[in-house]
């Protein structure tokens, strides 16, 4: 059911996003099937804020009431994708190419978890590089997928002495 209600939700809120201006970065349903934990990843050209995660919020709830998706209760996180940000869709990855991403697959040669950087990206394959080696890795066997976020410390900061 969470993938079916995963596909459902982003079918209802693609549209809206897009004409907020927003860009919807994917939904995650997680946690207990009665009382299920439905989490949207938003970006904005001009980056996202608290202000916009609120009004954000408001249209998905206006959206998730009138539809009623899901039956009974659960909880609505509305959040930025953030550094270790979700790549759902094909073009994410051609988008972040020369990122180091993390990907869970169905098995492919025994292996199922990849971390590797992003190479080569075709309709239905992406292509990790790592210091083992290159993984082609088929789109429909890709279960989740994630940015490996990088901080630099190398900047310090005054507030820190």
């Amino acid at each position: 059911m969470s993938k079916r209600l995963q596909s459902i939700v982003e079918d209802l809120l693609a549209p809206a996003a897009s004409r907020e201006g927003f860009e919807l970065v994917a939904v995650e349903v997680v946690g207990a099937h009665r009382s299920p934990v439905i989490r949207i990843f938003l970006d904005h050209p001009a980056g996202i804020d608290v202000d916009r995660l609120a009004i954000a919020n408001k249209w998905i709830s206006e959206i998730l009431d009138a539809e009623d998706p899901v039956r009974g209760s659960y909880t609505l996180e509305v959040s930025s994708p953030g550094v270790d940000r979700p790549l759902s869709k094909i073009s994410d990855f051609a988008r972040f190419i020369g990122e180091t991403a993390s990907v869970k697959t169905d098995p492919i040669d025994g292996r199922s978890s990849f971390t590797g950087t992003i190479t080569q990206v075709s309709e239905d394959a992406v292509e990790l590089s790592s210091e083992v080696g290159v993984f082609r890795l088929p789109f429909s066997q890709i279960k989740k997928a994630r940015l490996k976020g990088t901080v630099d410390f190398s900047q310090k900061g005054e507030h820190l002495k």
